[in-house]
């Protein structure tokens, strides 16, 4: 794996490391391309701000330091600028604009939130709802679909991330809903390393089962929040054995798309 486009710094407040460090690792290890995907600066009309995400005061240092490194490192690596972003309908030209005026080069859709989240919405953070029934279920798909229709993203990260109480059966005719309209637009979906290297939900076996009999395209994200996980090679041995697995159509490194 000579590539990884899901890269996080110490920037979004529950990572480690500079810039810098994950790019003499990613070169040590033998990257050839490597994106900074930080979630994308946003703040609500009230002024509230997650604290995942970029903070405006760090917006253009966070810009700046990404592209000195491109130029400085230009013969070892390519380095690409980019953003992991929610889908928010009400607020997708808002979060749109900040990511072209910021000259990224690309985004991967982390629906961590089907629902704007803001206290006021009552947001649903899918990872750990003990409650996420056939409802939540059903709109974290519609989310996602609204998203990859719209074309922006390159890639879908953690596809599989929504805790769910759904029969089997319930679960993969929504997942197959996600696979349906990836092949549709040719938008690959994610093996996630953070989530095998955390013991976490996902990846879920059952996404993957649908995964291999649509043939949707595959490909692999670290996920990294510490310098050391840009490369990992534990966590990437299991994702080769999940595509072995399920005779998944994996990719390899995805086509980055301009945002328009």
């Amino acid at each position: 794996m000579d590539y990884n486009y899901h890269t996080h710094t110490f920037r979004c407040h529950h990572g480690t490391g500079t810039e810098e460090e994950y790019v003499l690792i990613a070169i040590e290890n033998g990257i050839k391309y490597l994106g900074f995907s930080e979630h994308i600066q946003f703040q609500y009309e009230d002024g509230y701000q997650r604290r995942y995400r970029l903070e405006a005061e760090d917006m253009q240092v966070y810009v700046s330091e990404v592209n000195r490194l491109k130029y400085k490192y230009r013969d070892y690596i390519d380095i690409k600028l980019g953003f992991e972003m929610e889908y928010y309908a009400d607020y997708f030209d808002k979060m749109l604009n900040t990511a072209k005026s910021s000259g990224a080069e690309y985004l991967i859709l982390g629906q961590h939130f089907y629902i704007p989240d803001h206290p006021d919405f009552n947001p649903v953070y899918v990872l750990t709802d003990p409650e996420n029934t056939q409802l939540h279920l059903e709109r974290y798909v519609d989310s996602v679909v609204e998203a990859v229709n719209t074309g922006v993203f390159s890639y879908v990260c953690h596809p599989d991330i929504l805790k769910t109480s759904c029969s089997k059966d319930k679960y993969q005719q929504e997942m197959k809903r996600i696979c349906d309209i990836c092949i549709k637009t040719n938008t690959p979906v994610e093996i996630n390393l953070l989530g095998i290297r955390g013991n976490r939900i996902y990846p879920n076996v059952d996404f993957w089962e649908v995964a291999g009999k649509t043939g949707v395209p595959v490909t692999i994200g670290s996920d990294a929040h510490n310098p050391i996980d840009v490369y990992d090679s534990a966590s990437l041995e299991k994702a080769k054995q999940i595509i072995k697995e399920h005779n998944l159509n994996y990719i390899g490194k995805p086509t980055l798309r301009p945002i328009k």
